[in-house]
């Protein structure tokens, strides 16, 4: 049979963030993002590509490999053959590329069946959990000055990202501005084990909900110990890389954050929800910094989850797309077909 003719095109975009966002690892404030438009009977599906080197790929690899995995896109309803062909094609690298691809098809099909991709999955309109909003690494009077502008514009659940000489005293200090918020922590591999346990007795003093990869990514042994001793749930974010790790991080986690660019799209995801659940993890959805267009990606697959962190959009000063509406850390459900989001 032969393949529909479409047109696969893709551009960089260079996007910034609001301020200097910073991690345990690194501070940033520009992320170039790929756009992929797939095009065929004047329909239009579009994927982003949001690369992080942590996991491999950088602007060079995304723009060198996708003339290379554009051609495992022949019927944008063949989801399972298009897996199949990229994994072919590249077993496990490159996941943010697949991500674009897999996007640009599942919008396609989207438009072409009047619906929006959420109910195209056969997902019920379940409501999206409430996101929390980053507070990254800075000066403490920064750290505050975010926390205290958040929660002035409602978020009522920040993540503070860890992972300094001082996250005692930026604990304190967050706890003591927004006394009202739900505070979450992100150390981002960072902590070493005992530097996690002495840091759990300050976690329950400023009542954190849950702990986010306190320790290096294959450290499964130490988070299995963490968590026996810890109060709250410890959720992997850097031990996931791929949808086959989640069945070993069972021993040793909670929960799992499963973010669409580091799986390889909306289909990979799914199935690492439904691999969670079956292994008795809790889910959260997360992102990367991202446009609209990867975040409301992630937003049809939102109500699956027990949390969400999807402000990625939120965090930048250029969001090339519109269309998502927000209501503080509250995110509605895109109802139009496709993502629902429109460039600007």
């Amino acid at each position: 049979m032969t393949a529909p003719v479409h047109t696969l095109t893709w551009e960089t975009l260079e996007l910034h963030t609001a301020q200097p966002f910073g991690i345990a690892r690194w501070t940033h404030s520009v992320y170039p993002r790929t756009i992929v438009s797939l095009a065929l009977d004047g329909l239009v599906g579009r994927g982003e590509a949001a690369p992080n080197a942590y996991y491999g790929e950088t602007r060079g690899t995304v723009e060198a490999v996708l003339p290379l995995l554009a051609p495992a896109m022949h019927d944008p309803w063949d989801w399972d053959g298009l897996t199949a062909r990229l994994s072919a094609l590249m077993p496990h690298d490159h996941p943010s590329v697949k991500c674009s691809l897999e996007m640009a098809a599942l919008e396609w099909c989207s438009l072409a069946a009047g619906q929006p991709v959420w109910r195209l999955l056969g997902f019920t309109p379940s409501p999206i959990p409430e996101s929390s909003f980053t507070v990254s690494i800075g000066e403490l009077s920064s750290m505050r000055a975010q926390a205290r502008d958040a929660a002035s514009r409602g978020h009522g659940v920040l993540k503070v990202k860890l992972g300094t000489d001082r996250d005692e005293a930026i604990l304190e200090a967050l706890r003591e501005e927004v006394p009202g918020v739900a505070l979450r922590v992100d150390a981002n591999a960072a902590w070493s084990r005992a530097r996690a346990r002495r840091m759990l007795d300050v976690l329950d003093a400023a009542g954190v909900e849950l702990l986010e990869q306190p320790l290096a990514a294959a450290d499964l042994e130490g988070h299995a110990d963490l968590r026996a001793r810890a109060t709250m749930p410890v959720v992997a974010d850097e031990s996931v890389h791929h949808v086959s790790d989640i069945v070993a991080l069972a021993r040793a986690f909670d929960g799992v954050n499963l973010k669409l660019a580091k799986l390889g799209g909306p289909l990979q995801a799914l199935r690492a929800v439904r691999l969670a659940r079956a292994h008795g993890l809790s889910v959260m959805l997360g992102c990367m910094i991202e446009s609209s267009l990867g975040i409301s990606a992630a937003a049809h697959l939102a109500g699956l989850c027990d949390w969400a962190d999807l402000d990625g959009a939120l965090l930048l000063a250029d969001d090339p797309f519109t269309g998502l509406q927000w209501h503080a850390g509250n995110l509605d459900r895109p109802t139009v077909p496709g993502w629902g989001v429109q460039w600007t």
